[in-house]
């Protein structure tokens, strides 16, 4: 039981940051911060819609039983990319801080979707 209550909690945290980064990432141009952050990263404005719905999909996958793995590993490839986009400019600072939310998907993995009988 409280397996499934610490991934209900893991999994709403994910979906929630999912929705999040993907709506913010749709109005980036209304945040400057985000859109220098982004250009240092190398992503281009045209590749920065596809990341928003990306994200936004792997909020609704997260949600599904069925695609929940795949959600899952996608929010974790994503997260490698920008930390590697990261590491690629020389900045260890955001690796750093991007190391809990790789963790995130991998845990949820490992207690797999809240409240399905197996």
């Amino acid at each position: 039981m409280i397996k499934n209550i610490v991934s209900l909690a893991l999994m709403m945290v994910s979906v929630a940051l999912s929705f999040k980064h993907g709506w913010d990432t749709f109005n980036y141009k209304k945040n400057p911060e985000a859109l220098k952050m982004m250009g240092e990263l190398g992503i281009t404005e045209t590749m920065i819609p596809i990341f928003g719905g990306v994200t936004l999909l792997i909020g609704v996958l997260l949600l599904i039983p069925k695609t929940f793995f795949l959600g899952n590993m996608l929010n974790a490839i994503s997260i490698l990319i920008i930390m590697a986009l990261a590491m690629r400019v020389g900045n260890f600072k955001m690796v750093l801080i991007e190391l809990p939310f790789l963790m995130m998907p991998l845990v949820l993995i490992w207690l797999k979707y809240p409240f399905l009988k197996n």
